[in-house]
């Protein structure tokens, strides 16, 4: 910005330089050879002044001293040098003179002025004026030497006044956009400086305020989080102890597996709110929570959640892993909560047959879901938050889906349209080969 605004500045200052310079070295040029002329005519007419009727029969002349560095000389009608110094016969602006006019004129490198001495409403003879044009040239020269110095100083007047008002413009947006990046990094307890500018202060009072309103919400939402996450927090964990009393003294073998289905989905609940806890807190998007499980133990307990769920609406689940992947780990409770999230938008989007495969990728695992449906909608807005009631199961749940496998440095995506496939994608470290056993947590590549 600083040197765009010298540039602008420096070429308003060079346009009204030209503007008013040029005109003004042209009216100093035509002033200064007007001046010299005036001068050689008034020498012409005070020689004429001295010159006597009689010089035409002889008498001699005596002209008063030339102009500085000029030539003045007395004419007779034949165009003969009588008296002073000059060209020994009459020029163009001699004989010009001889009609009774003053010739100005240019002849060869001399300005000469030509004055007629007249004697009874006749001519009797010229006074010729001249002076060298190269002395008018040399104080062309100076006066134009001069008037570009004075150009020359006038623009490093507007450079510098136009670097220091730089400055001072630019300094507040500086400002300004050093505290955009610190919110961009998260901090957003800076405020922007008034500055001397009215425009920037009003840029950087609504930066403020919009500061200060994005802290509240951010604040509310946080609060409402936390809030939420213990307040769901120790009825759970209340109900998960009254389940498993119920467990440990309850012998009746009808009711055992029905509390012991309460209890896994109650641990599952409780599981689903420490993952959005997790997610709504800042900085640890990139962090999954503590807790591995094998690719095979998390399929098979996949199938034990959901395949009663499908079978209630005539429907198969099919899980199934490659065996080289039977003892690789993966963050059990995100993993889970993404194909739980993925299952129930096939079940409740989808049709026919759902599937739930695992493929090695080497440096990465695959987790394809997919059922006999088909997706119509646009599959770049199909993760869009608050999106439902379109046939394609695109309300909060993908978005969440969508941000815990990011969280976990993985991606989920719209692999097929038809059949309707989602995968998601989970980069995985080891220092084993696929096939010789475990392979270590995902983590980021």
């Amino acid at each position: 910005m600083r040197q765009r605004v010298v540039r602008v500045a420096l070429t308003a200052a060079l346009v009204a330089v030209v503007l008013l310079a040029v005109p003004l070295a042209l009216a100093i040029r035509s002033s200064l050879y007007a001046d010299q002329r005036d001068t050689l005519e008034r020498s012409a007419l005070a020689a004429a002044v001295h010159v006597s009727p009689d010089f035409v029969t002889g008498d001699p002349v005596e002209l008063p001293a030339p102009p500085s560095g000029g030539r003045l000389g007395l004419y007779d009608p034949r165009l003969r040098l009588r008296a002073g110094s000059g060209p020994r016969s009459g020029d163009t602006p001699v004989r010009q003179s001889l009609g009774g006019e003053v010739a100005r004129s240019r002849a060869g490198q001399d300005l000469v002025v030509a004055v007629p001495v007249s004697h009874a409403e006749k001519v009797i003879g010229v006074v010729r004026a001249s002076s060298p044009a190269v002395a008018v040239r040399n104080r062309v020269a100076a006066a134009w030497t001069l008037l570009l110095g004075v150009a020359a100083l006038a623009l490093t007047v507007a450079v510098l006044v136009a670097r220091r008002q730089a400055r001072a413009l630019a300094a507040p947006l500086e400002d300004l956009s050093r505290h955009c990046r610190a919110v961009t990094e998260g901090d957003l307890n800076v405020r922007a400086a008034p500055s001397s500018v009215a425009e920037i202060d009003q840029v950087a009072r609504t930066h403020n305020e919009m500061l200060h309103s994005l802290s509240e919400l951010l604040r509310r939402e946080r609060d409402f989080t936390a809030n939420a996450s213990h307040q769901l927090r120790t009825p759970l964990t209340g109900l998960q102890l009254a389940l498993e009393a119920g467990l440990a003294q309850d012998d009746d073998a009808r009711l055992r597996p029905v509390l012991a289905e309460a209890l896994a989905t109650t641990e599952r609940l409780h599981h689903t709110v420490e993952e959005v806890l997790r997610l709504s807190r800042s900085g640890e998007m990139a962090r999954p929570t503590a807790g591995t499980i094998a690719v095979r133990q998390l399929l098979w307990e996949t199938e034990e959640r959901w395949h009663g769920l499908f079978a209630q609406d005539g429907r198969r689940l099919e899980c199934a892993g490659q065996e080289t992947l039977a003892d690789v780990r993966v963050p059990g409770a995100s993993v889970s909560e993404v194909l739980g999230i993925l299952l129930d938008n096939a079940r409740v989007h989808g049709r026919g047959t759902v599937r739930v495969a695992v493929r090695d990728l080497e440096d990465a695992l695959a987790f394809d879901v997919s059922d006999e449906g088909v997706v119509t909608g646009e599959p770049s807005r199909l993760f869009d938050r608050g999106r439902t009631g379109d046939g394609e199961g695109t309300g909060i749940g993908l978005a969440l889906a969508r941000e815990l496998a990011v969280s976990l440095g993985g991606r989920l995506s719209l692999t097929n349209r038809h059949p309707a496939t989602f995968t998601l994608l989970l980069p995985v470290e080891g220092d084993e080969t696929p096939g010789q056993g475990h392979r270590g947590e995902t983590g980021r590549v």
